[in-house]
């Protein structure tokens, strides 16, 4: 039997700093019943390792000698755990007085959910937008890269990164860096596929866990900390910004593509490559013009 009803995971990448703040948020804010704290580093060799074995001796730490990614380092340590609940946690995430234990009452006492999700607002307290979500559609997806779909006035039909009509409970998608999952239903549905290095295993997930009846919830009463991109950075990497992208065209082709018709797909196929072109041309611009200040 689990000693405790939830086991936290944990994926860190050279946010050593950040880390420290959300590990010590946990420990200022466990839930009533304790929990199992795992973190996997992906092979950050700039002291995360060394600093969680001296300063966190109770969290569970799975060291790995490559980058995993998201995917396949969460799914290392869900397999280990045995908690009925596993919280899918960012470690540039702070944890607020009672919100563990807000959600672990949620889920329990609503055995229809099987993933769930909080508020989550920004440092300076605005909110994070991604904190919900509806399922992307094409168009919805062009909107929102072109900033049409922002805009407060934008119809729903455009703003489904946003999902602005969902104040309250269900929702298509909840946002990975807090992410409360029923382990039942994890079995039953499947882990996070490892085909998403990193970017869209969440919304997969979500939806999956909708095809096979699930609810996924989003609960505002509970607030968390977000710094958005804050292990990532502002100016993706190459290999991120294709990990970006390609998320985007996997998790295009498993659900939707086998429904549009041949010209629509091409359609899909191209605008993603071009983003992501204009996306690394952006980006490589950006570190050149840092390297220079």
């Amino acid at each position: 039997m689990p000693s405790s009803l939830l086991d936290i995971v944990i994926v860190s990448y050279r946010c050593r700093g950040l880390l420290r703040d959300c590990l010590d948020s946990l420990r200022a804010f466990p839930p009533a019943g304790g929990a199992r704290i795992w973190l996997v580093d992906n092979a950050s060799r700039d002291g995360t390792v060394e600093m969680v074995k001296e300063e966190f001796p109770e969290v569970e730490l799975i060291a790995s000698d490559e980058n995993l990614g998201f995917s396949k380092a969460n799914n290392l340590a869900i397999l280990r755990g045995r908690a009925p609940y596993v919280l899918a946690l960012n470690p540039d995430t702070l944890m607020t007085e009672g919100a563990l234990d807000h959600m672990l009452e949620l889920m329990e006492r609503r055995p229809e959910i099987g993933i769930s999700g909080c508020r989550l607002e920004l440092p300076d307290g605005t909110f994070d937008h991604a904190a919900r979500r509806s399922f992307p559609t094409p168009l919805g997806a062009l909107a929102h890269f072109t900033g049409v779909g922002r805009l407060r006035k934008a119809p729903a039909r455009l703003t489904q990164y946003r999902a602005p009509g969902v104040e309250s409970g269900p929702v298509d998608s909840v946002n990975g860096a807090f992410m409360l999952m029923r382990r039942d239903a994890l079995v039953k549905v499947g882990l996070f596929d490892e085909g998403y290095w990193m970017y869209m295993e969440d919304l997969d997930l979500c939806y999956r866990f909708a095809q096979a009846g699930w609810i996924t919830w989003y609960e505002p009463a509970v607030k968390v900390i977000h710094v958005k991109a804050g292990t990532s950075g502002k100016n993706r990497k190459p290999r991120v910004n294709y990990a970006f992208h390609y998320g985007m065209f996997r998790f295009y082709r498993q659900h939707y593509a086998k429904n549009d018709n041949v010209f629509l797909r091409g359609a899909v196929y191209s605008g993603i490559a071009a983003k992501l072109g204009i996306s690394l041309a952006r980006s490589a611009v950006r570190r050149r013009l840092l390297g220079r200040s």
